[in-house]
């Protein structure tokens, strides 16, 4: 194990872990949103907001899925020390991380089944940039419209047909996020 991955997470983590939550069911529940978060000190070139919502939604009995660029030894060390997560492939993930090209093709992840869609994977890609700037966005948590720049619109409307099922994606840049459930639509500008 890796000296950095001792450090780094979360200093308070009742009242940090409870922040970083309220934030990331805000960015699902209002889709086009983008909300600052901190408390996290992952290793390069994880994000601060990548590491939080890991350090949150992740645990012991969460397999996550890291993409090529964050498939990196001190990367694993700082998730298997901080949350137990077991790191696993594509296909048995219920979180992946990575940028979107290290997710490709994202139709291996689960999307759950007619009776369970909740057994579908949630995706944290890593963003260059993150604005409210983009493809339009319309559904359940949105009034009117909203904009969201995000890696491919292709994917997500081919996603959006299969709601009930289907992935759910938070959009991760330096200490921000944004939720894009798969509820979402997705509509070129």
């Amino acid at each position: 194990m890796t000296p950095e991955a001792l450090s780094g997470g979360f200093r308070d983590a009742s009242i940090q872990s409870a922040r970083a939550f309220r934030a990331a069911l805000e960015a699902m529940a209002r889709p086009g949103t983008i909300w600052q978060v901190e408390g996290a000190a992952p290793p390069a070139p994880m994000s601060v907001a990548s590491g939080v919502l890991i350090l949150t939604l992740c645990d012991g009995t969460t397999p996550l899925h890291l993409g090529a660029s964050m498939d990196l030894p001190m990367i694993r060390d700082w998730i298997t020390f901080h949350t137990g997560a077991p790191l696993v492939a594509a296909e048995a993930a219920r979180f992946a991380l990575g940028h979107w090209q290290d997710l490709m093709p994202v139709n291996r992840f689960a999307i759950g089944t007619p009776d369970y869609p909740d057994r579908s994977a949630t995706l944290i890609v890593e963003m260059p940039d993150l604005s409210t700037a983009g493809p339009q966005l319309s559904g359940p948590g949105i009034k009117g419209n909203a904009s969201l720049s995000f890696p491919e619109v292709a994917a997500f409307r081919a996603n959006r047909r299969h709601f009930p099922q289907g992935f759910d994606t938070y959009l991760t840049c330096d200490t921000r996020l944004a939720g894009l459930p798969r509820s979402t639509i997705v509509e070129d500008v």
